[in-house]
């Protein structure tokens, strides 16, 4: 049984639906921490079982039965993200799976200017000690995220943020489809693959001039000092470690981290992927 956690987050969901389109639904399982916001795959024949990842005991019922479990990262950064992340492979070991997989991100390193690409490391590194097969599917980064500051920026028309480089964008559903395609053929790729990106890299100078031609307001780039963006931040009531961190995706992304394009995950969905602009386009027109 292939057991997909986070299954009712947006990109979980979006994998398990993808996945049914390739295996029959009762060879799929889910671990949630809520099972009623899975009631619809349970009708579907998926079995829906709880499980969190500060949870061992509830993580083996969840898990049992397992020949792949794919580990969704959770949406936390440092210490507690990683120790989550390790209960969570700890448990696919006890379960017996064959495989482990896990989304991670372009620009994995011990050494990346962002803390996530840190821990996405730290459990990429936990995986090779865990005795078990894996794959580390090194997502690029959700062209959602950069939509949402461009939608926020669009009232006052000023996108002031961080000096930034850039970055290979890509759709949440071309990567679940792509997780969905290594999942039902087992074993395609061992360790982790190389970066699952969209077919350009996009500077949010870019995109805003895509919103502008969306939109018909004019959306100007505006860079902000680092030590100012944090400030600003930090007065609107973000903690200041979580600033620091946000910090961290444009200093990253400056220093050329996450602008690698690669075909691998056209090759994966028999497409070329979604571009950040469709992305932004839609989420615009619908807001």
């Amino acid at each position: 049984m292939i057991i997909v956690t986070g299954a009712t987050g947006q990109l979980g969901r979006q994998i398990v639906e993808r996945l049914l389109t390739r295996v029959p639904a009762d060879r799929v399982g889910v671990s949630v921490r809520d099972p009623r916001r899975a009631r619809a795959l349970a009708e579907r024949g998926v079995r829906v079982r709880e499980g969190s990842f500060t949870d061992p005991a509830g993580l083996a019922h969840a898990f049992e039965g397992a020949t792949q479990v794919l580990i969704v990262s959770v949406d936390k950064m440092g210490d507690e993200c990683v120790k989550q992340h390790r209960v969570a492979i700890e448990g696919a070991v006890a379960a017996g799976a064959r495989r482990i997989l896990y989304t991670s991100q372009m620009g994995a390193g011990e050494s990346s200017r962002f803390q996530a690409c840190r821990d996405h490391a730290a459990t990429e590194e936990a995986l090779r000690a865990c005795g078990v097969p894996f794959t580390s599917l090194r997502n690029g980064f959700y062209a959602a995220s950069a939509a949402h500051f461009v939608g926020q920026a669009l009232e006052s028309g000023r996108l002031a943020l961080p000096e930034d480089g850039p970055v290979s964008w890509t759709a949440h559903g071309d990567l679940a489809e792509a997780a969905a395609a290594v999942l039902a053929d087992e074993g395609r790729f061992d360790g982790p693959t190389p970066p699952l990106t969209g077919g350009r890299a996009l500077t949010f100078g870019d995109l805003a001039d895509i919103a502008t031609e969306v939109t018909g307001r004019t959306l100007t780039r505006i860079t902000v000092p680092d030590g100012q963006f944090l400030e600003q931040a930090v007065g609107r009531g973000v903690p200041a470690e979580t600033a620091d961190q946000l910090l961290g995706i444009f200093t990253a992304a400056r220093a050329g981290e996450f602008a690698t394009v690669d075909p691998t995950l056209a090759t994966l969905i028999g497409r070329e992927p979604v571009t950040a602009g469709a992305v932004l386009r839609e989420q615009l027109s619908n807001g």
